[in-house]
């Protein structure tokens, strides 16, 4: 059965400054607030896996972490950000509430142990990959090292060689195992394009909000910039941060429409 309501993980893809990302949170706020959507800011520190050596990688660690923290102590709300390295998992938990796992590292044993002990919440991304049964495993490893405070994230499956699919009953598979989120902006990814740089389809994410939200998912993840034009990256499936309110109050009343069929 769906909850009472879902949760929103959003923000930028990576943190390209304290302005934009300050900006992008308030307005966040606003919005879920009035909702009554609990919310929790989304921002890389960094972003390891690029395609092409050139491509904008962050600002700096120790900056872009420092800017995460002024958010969630401005707004007091929860942040989260990727993890790359066991290494880095106590330098990033210093600074944010929740470890993210990129979906391409979600096997590695060593960085999943790492993030559970720092004593954070975990949000595994599912491998384009792997089923969904094959992340109790993932889970698994993160509760047997100590921490039962875990998620996992759906971002499609890969589908040939530049396109990704969601198997929407994957989403009731892996609520066997832990909270599931559903990842509406990076399922949308066409990725492995030939001029190195990452495809989308914006246009479809309205419509895999509603799907997560049908399916019972327990919360959304996207990624919203102002102008997605002139993300430093991601860009072609980001959410424009003016379409983010119309959005919300759709997947809300959609909610409480489940919710009520539920019952039935």
């Amino acid at each position: 059965m769906a909850g009472e309501q879902f949760f929103l993980l959003a923000g930028p893809c990576v943190i390209e400054n304290e302005e934009m990302a300050m900006s992008i949170a308030e307005h966040a706020v606003a919005i879920t607030e009035r909702l009554a959507i609990p919310y929790v800011f989304k921002g890389s520190y960094r972003k390891a896996n690029r395609s092409r050596i050139d491509s904008f990688t962050g600002i700096g660690d120790e900056k872009a972490l420092r800017i995460l923290r002024k958010v969630g102590d401005t707004f007091h709300i929860p942040v989260v950000t990727d993890i790359h390295t066991a290494e880095e998992a106590q330098m990033a938990a210093q600074y944010v509430d929740v470890l993210q796992i990129p979906a391409f590292l979600c096997r590695q044993t060593d960085l999943l142990v790492a993030a559970a002990r720092t004593g954070r919440m975990v949000n595994i991304k599912k491998g384009q990959f792997l089923s969904p049964d094959a992340m109790q495993h993932a889970v698994g490893k993160v509760r047997d090292a100590g921490c039962n405070d875990v998620a996992i994230t759906e971002r499609g499956t890969t589908f040939g060689y530049q396109d990704l699919i969601v198997d929407f009953r994957g989403v009731k598979v892996m609520q066997q195992y832990a909270p599931v989120i559903v990842d509406i902006t990076h399922s949308l990814q066409q990725p492995n394009q030939t001029k190195g740089v990452t495809g989308g389809l914006p246009q479809f994410i309205e419509l895999m909000a509603r799907a997560a939200i049908a399916t019972g998912a327990d919360g959304i993840f996207l990624e919203t910039h102002p102008n997605p034009t002139q993300a430093k990256s991601d860009g072609a499936n980001m959410l424009r941060l003016d379409l983010l309110e119309g959005l919300l109050t759709r997947c809300a009343a959609l909610r409480r429409a489940i919710k009520e069929i539920d019952t039935m």
